[in-house]
Order: structure tokens, then C-alpha cells, then sequence
């Protein structure tokens, strides 16, 4: 009997990293053209052969100008689609202590520090509402989703505290 070989699996790397001083939080505005509009964190894809804090780092600067240090691993999200052999996901980070000074005109969105106990109060797009509070829970957390891109269906999903 000939084994066949496994389906090849698409996976998607991406970091986000919120900025933290004090009571606040550094959000950005993202504008409709740039997708996922509204208030959410700064992060992007992760760039081979980077680390995953690596590309935190760097998606924090370049989407910003600051430069973060002491990031804290808060938790992952992801979401698979079976059919596709796609998983995706989120490496979760906060950083408190930082240096540098905000873009003036920056790539992503008009930057805000935000009271964090008003953040969800903002416009955001509902997984990032979601993932949001658990930045500044004590431990990580893990959020897995099933999902069905052809009918854009949430097939099964769960959110854990570690």
C-alpha cells in the first residue's frame, strides 16, 4: 500500500505588540483603504528569517518610531480553515518600557494614546475588542479559531486563559 504524502499546510505568521505607558495605550486610527478599520495595535507579517519578537520590534517601529523593549508574551490567536490547509497567527506582546518619538506622519494610521479603560469604547473591529482586555490580564491566553473562509463561518471557537 503507497502512504500518500500529508497535505501541505499554509501558515501565516504575524506579531502584534502594544505599547504601554502608564494608564494608557497607543492605538492607531487605520483608515478603510488600509483594511481592518479602526482602533487596533501595531503588528504585521513576520518576515523571514526574523524572530518573532523580532518582527514585533520592527513592526512597532516602523508603524510608530518607537522602539520597544521588555515585551511581555501575552498570548497567541489563530484561526485555521481546514479546507484550505490555512492557520494564521497572531503572536501577542506588550511592551512598557520604550525610546523614541512618534511619527509624524505615520504609514498605518493616526496614532492616539488611548485611557485603556476606554480603549474598547472606540471604534475596533470585534476580534481585536475581543483579544484587547486580555493584553493586561496577569499570564497569556490562546484563542483558536475554526473557521470556513468560503462561508466567512466561525465553525468552532475557544478562548483560554493559561
Amino acid at each position: 500500500m503507497i502512504q500518500s504524502a500529508p497535505p501541505m499546510i499554509e501558515v501565516a505568521l504575524y506579531t502584534m505588540c502594544l505599547v504601554q505607558d502608564g494608564d494608557k495605550v497607543l492605538l492607531l486610527n487605520r483608515p478603510s483603504k488600509r483594511g481592518f478599520p479602526g482602533y487596533i495595535g501595531p503588528g504585521g507579517k513576520v518576515e523571514f528569517p526574523e524572530s518573532l519578537t523580532e518582527g514585533a520590534i520592527r513592526e512597532v517601529r516602523e508603524e510608530t518610531g518607537l522602539i520597544v523593549k521588555d515585551l511581555v508574551y501575552k498570548g497567541l490567536e489563530e484561526f485555521v480553515d481546514p479546507s484550505s490547509n490555512y492557520r494564521y497567527m497572531v503572536f501577542n506582546y506588550l511592551a512598557t518600557s520604550f525610546e523614541g518619538e512618534l511619527l509624524a506622519d505615520p504609514p498605518e494610521g493616526e496614532l492616539l494614546w488611548v485611557p485603556i479603560r476606554e480603549a474598547t469604547s472606540l471604534p475596533m473591529q470585534d476580534w481585536f475588542k475581543r483579544r484587547f482586555p486580555l493584553f493586561f490580564e496577569e499570564g497569556t491566553f490562546e484563542i483558536h479559531e475554526v473557521y470556513d473562509m468560503d462561508s466567512q463561518t466561525t465553525l468552532k471557537e475557544s478562548v483560554k486563559k493559561l
